[in-house]
C-alpha cells in the first residue's frame, strides 16, 4: 500500500482546517470591504453563495459528466445532502451575524474570538451527535471526555487570552492657559481712589 494514499486523509483534513480557518478572517474583511455598515453582512453573504455555487454546483456537475455519472439521486441522499447544505449555509450566515454583533460590542479582534468559538464548539457537537446516533455512549472511556473539555477550555483561553492589538494611546493635548487679560474694571477703580 502506498504510504501516502493511507495519510490522504489527513492531508484532506488538513486542507480543510487552513480553509475553514481562513474563512472567518476573510469573510469578516468581505463585509467590511462592502462598505456599508447596514447590509454589508447581507452582501457578503450573497458572494459567499456565488462562492458556493461555484464550487459546490459547478464543479461536480463537472467532475460527474467527466466521470460519466448516471444521475440517479435516492432521495434519502438527496434530501440528507441538500439539509447538510441548508446547515452549512445557516452556520456561515450565524458566523457573519456574531461577527457584526462582535463590532457592534466592540469586541477586540472579533473574527480571532469568532472562530474560535465555532472551531472549538463545533468539534464538541459532532463528537457528542455522532456517539449519539451510534449509540455508543457506553463505550466511552475518560479520555474522550476530558477531550471534550480540553476542547472548550481550549476554546475558551483562546478567546479570552487572546492578544489584543491596542490602539496606540491619544496624546494628552495641553490646554494652553490664556495670558491673563488686566481687569481693566480694577485698575479704573484703583485709579479712581
Amino acid at each position: 500500500m502506498d504510504p501516502m494514499s493511507s495519510y490522504s486523509w489527513l492531508v484532506f483534513a488538513l486542507g480543510t482546517v487552513v480553509t475553514w480557518g481562513l474563512y472567518g478572517i476573510f469573510l469578516h474583511m468581505g463585509q467590511v470591504g462592502m462598505a456599508d455598515p447596514v447590509n454589508g453582512r447581507y452582501k457578503a453573504f450573497l458572494f459567499v453563495g456565488v462562492a458556493y455555487f461555484l464550487t459546490a454546483v459547478l464543479a461536480p456537475l463537472a467532475i460527474l459528466l467527466l466521470r460519466g455519472s448516471d444521475w440517479s439521486f435516492p432521495g434519502k441522499g438527496l434530501w440528507l445532502s441538500l439539509f447538510a447544505g441548508i446547515l452549512g449555509a445557516i452556520g456561515a450566515f450565524f458566523v457573519l451575524l456574531a461577527l457584526g454583533a462582535a463590532i457592534a460590542g466592540k469586541v477586540q479582534n472579533a473574527p480571532g474570538v469568532v472562530m474560535s468559538i465555532v472551531f472549538a464548539g463545533a468539534p464538541i457537537v459532532n463528537a457528542v451527535v455522532s456517539i449519539s446516533m451510534a449509540h455508543d455512549w457506553g463505550k466511552v472511556r475518560w479520555p474522550f471526555i476530558l477531550g471534550l473539555v480540553m476542547a472548550a477550555a481550549g476554546g475558551f483561553l483562546v478567546t479570552k487570552f487572546k492578544p489584543v492589538h491596542a490602539a496606540p494611546a491619544k496624546p494628552i493635548e495641553k490646554v494652553a492657559a490664556a495670558p491673563a487679560a488686566p481687569d481693566s474694571q480694577q485698575e479704573n477703580d484703583s485709579r479712581s481712589l
